[in-house]
């Protein structure tokens, strides 16, 4: 069985901070590179072999090329089928550094694109190329750290095989920096009142999301999450599994559901306490919502232990 490594929030949360914005950095190439697809699915990073990859982009002058984080290497790599760029993650490269270490690795290789320089979703709201006070990075945390989205991203897998309707890729939002799932009814859905433009995109149809964070200002403890939107009446009624492990908390103006990190990493059987969350959650959300979960049910995979 897998031993999960300890991730507590305060320890690393400079690095996670400056890793969230480089991740931005890097997300908005992938916006800039990438043809539109419905809930911003074009936007996403994916978990590759040794840390978090772009996978596929499409340059402007038709070369196709790739961006990698290399948590294992400490390093961002940058392919094309032709040549390669990288350069070293260390503590100390400013998001300002790192903003321009990849701009100039995409420019040699023919496929650099302009995009806004601006953090989207966070507190900071300092320009990426201005931006010298985030520059944190401690190798082991971030190992750690990829570890846990290892693991997770593959429970998470296999918990999308117990479901045959529209469902999301396993990715991580770079906005937000967590990992995802998102399943949905089938049933298109208003938007919540006054959303802006990439909210109205993401929440027009109904669905259940879960997913992992590492934490953040709000939930300072890396968590594994649900949501249903629209949020049907009595959501927060509904039984939730591991009993006494799971709470809600409030957050963008809807309900989340929480399990902390540190109750499935020290459970007898992690993966287990996970599967039974996700599975509870989702249970709560379409009975709540009034989905026809026996439709959206597998035939081909194993049946749900």
């Amino acid at each position: 069985m897998t031993t999960l490594p300890p991730l507590p929030y305060p320890d690393w949360e400079p690095t996670k901070e400056t890793l969230h914005l480089w991740a931005q950095i890097v997300g908005k190439v992938k916006l800039a590179s990438s043809p539109p697809k419905n809930h911003w699915w074009h936007v996403p990073l994916y978990l590759g072999v040794r840390g978090l990859t772009t996978r596929l982009l499409h340059g402007q002058n038709g070369d196709d090329f790739e961006i990698r984080f290399d948590f294992v290497g400490h390093r961002v790599v940058v392919e094309t089928a032709a040549a390669e760029e990288s350069f070293p993650l260390a503590d100390g490269l400013s998001v300002a550094e790192f903003d321009e270490h990849l701009h100039a690795a995409l420019r040699r290789l023919g496929v650099d694109v302009p995009i806004v320089e601006h953090p989207f979703g966070v507190p900071t709201t300092t320009p990426f190329p201005e931006d010298r006070e985030h520059a944190s990075y401690d190798p082991e945390a971030v190992e750690r750290f990829w570890r846990v989205l290892d693991w997770s991203g593959n429970v998470l897998e296999e918990f999308a095989g117990w479901f045959c309707g529209k469902q999301s890729p396993v990715h991580l939002f770079w906005h937000s920096f967590d990992l995802a799932l998102t399943r949905f009814s089938g049933r298109r859905a208003p938007p919540p009142p006054d959303a802006d433009p990439v909210t109205q995109e993401a929440y027009g149809a109904e669905l259940v999301s879960f997913g992992f964070w590492a934490g953040d200002a709000n939930v300072r403890e890396p968590s594994y999450y649900s949501y249903t939107s629209p949020e049907p009446p009595g959501l927060r009624d509904r039984p939730l599994a591991p009993a006494g492990q799971v709470r809600w908390v409030e957050l963008g103006g809807g309900s989340l559901a929480i399990l902390p990190y540190e109750a499935v990493r020290t459970a007898a059987d992690p993966k287990a306490t996970l599967l039974e969350f996700l599975e509870s959650a989702y249970e709560a959300g379409t009975d709540a919502a009034g989905w026809d979960r026996s439709e959206l049910a597998s035939s081909w995979c194993p049946p749900i232990p």
